[in-house]
């Protein structure tokens, strides 16, 4: 049976950098779009030329894509022809295969937000598509607060993309820009306004995730008969986000009705590719990526419970609802005091070592890390620390270096413009196939700010690791977590350390000690250990 084709549109460029904090540069925007047209979706929606320097610029030199590069922008401005409205030639002159813009459908904002008559608005719409046809360029008309239009006074809203689409408008995008309209609703309007003429092929749906429903709704337009969905990576957008393709597409390509029904330009092997693609926006962002993330999240195909991981190990699905592998994710299996030995011997497996049941190695390993998580330590999300520390109860951890000492002094001191700074400098001394190594590092970086003594240390314990340093060269630590966890003077300090190499890995440590510079160094041992135990062969 032929499958009927879903287009995917990305609003990442536009709609992202309407997020809270965020602000991409134009070299970001050009590696977020290589990114999204590798992905597989159809139309990369890049910004809003002219609106901004960024969107200009990245126009200036737009990337040469698979993707259909689109333009964003609003319909004419009343009293302008769409020839002579400057804010529509900006637009224009990006020269974009396609042109997206943003009309009124709701009454109640044409006349309290434009202050104009219906009609003119309605003209404003129908002319503006007119002359992107007549252009020869593929028009959209992205028809804001449509569902609130609707339910308020449907005749009109459904005039005001009657025009867009007698003009020439490839696609009528339905927006919830509110993002109040619940499923039902958005698959029962979506479902009237085809009834009512809008043919289905023609009609787009862009949601907002304020009820936590944007992917829920944009399904419903789907099965409603709409044929294109808007979202951006990771649901980045404005209060709480747009519809997150990251959960759309897996939906899309893995669930029923949906895998059997459509396609879209996302192949089985592009959709590996997810995972890496979600956690590449978030370095770009510099923020650590959301663990609960369904599909892509670190927790997504995690099992703590000791009687879900002993089901884990007999079949997967038992609770697994796709192969994590399918998404380019991985199953954890998390160790804490509440493990049993079934989680012990398969996230045992999952590090390449294999214990029959009964070793009375589990025992000790369970032991030891009950006894550690009591001191302070915790092995749920450390899974780093949690290897190394099995593979040394069974003999398993060759000594790749010793630490004979470490110091770090923090200065305070005015500059030389007569203001107060921080320095903190670090020594490492290392003993490395006999030869004692000393390593010298300061926490200022390029921009002469102080990054602090955790950053010292780290600098100075990888800067000379003899033969293991070409494995080492490409990590970094990407997050740092620290929490008390006894008070008053029994107080002991918990660090964990997520560090990423340049394969995309990411990995976990953890550091325990009464003092927090102590608890880091600790956690930054384990994670260079890891990484060298993980790449030993490179230099075997």
């Amino acid at each position: 049976m032929t499958r009927e084709r879903l287009y995917l549109y990305d609003t990442t460029l536009r709609d992202g950098q309407q997020t809270q904090g965020v602000q991409f540069s134009t070299d970001e925007k050009r590696a977020i779009a290589a990114a999204l047209d590798a992905l597989g979706v159809d139309y990369i929606e890049g910004g809003w030329p002219g609106a901004n320097p960024t969107d200009s610029a990245f126009f200036d030199n737009a990337p040469d894509t698979r993707a259909r590069m689109t333009a964003f922008g609003m319909t004419r401005r009343s009293g302008m022809s769409a020839e002579n409205d400057d804010v529509l030639a900006a637009v224009m002159n990006a020269g974009t295969a396609a042109v997206c813009l943003v009309g009124k459908t709701h009454d109640f904002h044409v006349r309290a937000a434009l202050g104009v008559e219906l009609a003119e608005n309605t003209e404003n719409i129908a002319k503006s598509i007119a002359h992107i046809v007549d252009q020869g360029r593929e028009a959209l008309f992205d028809a804001e607060h449509f569902f609130d239009g609707y339910k308020a006074n449907p005749d009109y809203a459904l005039t005001a993309v009657r025009a867009a689409l007698d003009a020439g408008a490839r696609w009528i995008v339905l927006c919830d820009t509110n993002g109040g309209t619940l499923p039902e609703e958005v698959g029962r309007i979506t479902a009237q306004v085809i009834a009512a003429g809008i043919p289905g092929d023609r009609l787009g749906i862009h949601t907002h995730n304020d009820t936590e429903n944007a992917v829920a709704c944009s399904l419903a337009a789907v099965d409603a008969g709409a044929r294109q969905i808007q979202g951006t990576l990771n649901g980045l957008g404005e209060r709480c986000g747009n519809a997150n393709l990251t959960a759309l597409i897996p939906v899309l390509l893995l669930k029923e009705p949906y895998a059997s029904r459509f396609e879209t330009g996302v192949t089985p092997e592009a959709l590996k590719t997810l995972t890496r693609t979600s956690r590449m926006l978030d370095e770009i962002l510099n923020r650590v990526p959301r663990a609960q993330a369904a599909f892509v999240g670190s927790s997504a195909f995690a099992h703590k419970a000791g009687l879900h991981a002993s089901a884990i190990l007999k079949d997967p699905s038992t609770y697994e609802h796709i192969d994590p592998a399918d998404v380019g994710n991985a199953r954890i299996i998390p160790m804490s005091n509440q493990a049993g030995q079934s989680n012990l011997r398969e996230r045992l497996q999952g590090a390449g070592l294999t214990v029959e049941k009964g070793d009375p190695a589990l025992g000790l390993i369970l032991d030891t890390i009950k006894e550690r998580e009591a001191e302070g330590y915790s092995y749920d999300t450390a899974q780093a620390s949690f290897e190394l520390l099995a593979r040394s109860a069974l003999g398993q951890m060759p000594d790749f270096f010793e630490v004979k000492r470490y110091r770090v002094t923090v200065e305070r001191r005015k500059n030389k413009y007569d203001r107060m700074i921080s320095l903190s400098e670090a020594v490492v001394v290392v003993k490395i196939d006999g030869d004692k190594k000393l390593s010298v590092s300061e926490s200022m970086d390029e921009l002469g700010s102080d990054r602090g003594p955790v950053n010292a240390l780290a600098k100075a314990l990888a800067k000379d690791l003899g033969r293991y340093q070409t494995i080492i060269d490409d990590m970094r630590l990407v997050d740092f977590k620290v929490r008390i966890t006894q008070g008053g003077t029994e107080a002991v300090t918990r660090v964990i350390i997520d560090s990423e190499d340049g394969q995309g890995r990411r990995w976990s440590t953890v550091g325990v000690s009464p003092n927090i510079v102590d608890a880091s160094f600790e956690a930054l041992l384990d994670a260079i250990r890891w990484k060298i135990l993980r790449d030993r062969k490179q230099i075997a």
